[in-house]
């Protein structure tokens, strides 16, 4: 055995040379400088600009409306929850249209009052539909897993419904053209939950995300009913198309479509938007599909080699 290595610190001051204080002022000055010259902050400054905050706020509250006694306080009871609702609802929508003004505002479209107020009321008009929808994928959630105890288990703790429940809502607000805000949220959503979808993509009802950690589902997915996929699932783009100028294209189809009754394993990554899976398919975990499956297939990977080698270190068994 050779000699375990030293390490050698030299205690030279032109070597290690510490600054005895930092000048704060002229960081400040040399950071200001460099962020006003900057195009890509121009609008950085705007008072009008959504608040990140607030966005999480109105979370917590869409669901103490959709799952009331389950989120938020309980002080109502059958007789009493529609006037406490009305209240509730009163103040959700209050702050919801400041937020959305702002979004309007900052993205320089039309006329920020009128449409935040229009676009409010037709939000806030999808909310029984949206309810309807959860409810539907708690009792998917619920039959398609055998840990489930109850049904309550399933609303409290499931990151899949937090993720469906901000996702439903802010798909709801980016189908009446607001801006800005369903991102906020769903990155919120993202953040909390390890699962990933952008607004824009479409999911039908009863849909169960097993697990959740680490699954994706891209801008243009369409996913039909009584779907379900496990962690580590995406839906992704195969590649990103540009135009003659080199930029990238977009508003062009780059996920896949899953039909109705699909089911996507753990680890399984589904890419183009010209990829269909069709209905009652099931794709198994780790595969890498970037090609349609037709109607009623299992789609499976080539099955791994595994060796059993014995451990030399294991404790005498005999």
């Amino acid at each position: 055995m050779g000699s375990n290595p030293t390490l050698s610190v030299s205690t030279d001051v032109e070597v290690w040379r510490f600054e005895s204080h930092v000048d704060v002022r002229r960081l400040a000055e040399q950071i200001a400088e460099a962020t006003l010259a900057d195009g890509r902050m121009a609008r950085a400054f705007a008072d009008d600009l959504p608040d990140t905050h607030t966005a999480r706020h109105l979370i917590d509250r869409l669901k103490c409306i959709l799952f009331p006694g389950l989120h938020g306080h309980r002080d109502f009871d059958a007789d009493t929850l529609s006037n406490w609702l009305e209240k509730f609802l009163g103040d959700f929508k209050r702050d919801l249209q400041h937020q959305i003004e702002g979004a309007f505002m900052h993205w320089g479209e039309g006329d920020p009052q009128a449409r935040s107020a229009e676009t409010t009321n037709a939000v806030l008009e999808q909310l029984p539909t949206i309810r309807t929808l959860l409810s539907l994928d708690v009792q998917a959630a619920y039959e398609g897993d055998p840990a489930a105890r109850h049904i309550d288990e399933i609303m409290l703790c499931y990151p899949g419904i937090r993720a469906l429940t901000t996702h439903r809502f802010a798909h709801a607000m980016l189908e009446v053209g607001v801006p800005l805000l369903p991102r906020i949220m769903q990155e919120h959503s993202h953040c909390d939950t390890g699962i990933d979808i952008h607004p824009a993509a479409q999911i039908g009802e009863s849909f169960f995300i097993d697990h959740g950690t680490g699954v994706v589902i891209g801008e243009t997915t369409i996913i039909g009913a009584h779907c379900k996929v496990y962690q580590g699932v995406t839906l992704g783009a195969r590649s990103f198309e540009r135009d003659a100028e080199g930029s990238l294209r977009r508003g062009v189809k780059r996920h896949p479509t899953l039909g109705d009754h699909v089911t996507v394993y753990a680890g399984a990554t589904i890419l183009g938007g010209d990829t269909r899976i069709g209905d009652h398919c099931v794709i198994a975990g780790g595969v890498f599909l970037s090609k349609s499956v037709p109607d009623g297939h299992i789609v499976c990977g080539p099955r791994p080699d595994i060796r059993l080698i014995a451990n030399p270190e294991r404790p005498d068994l005999s």
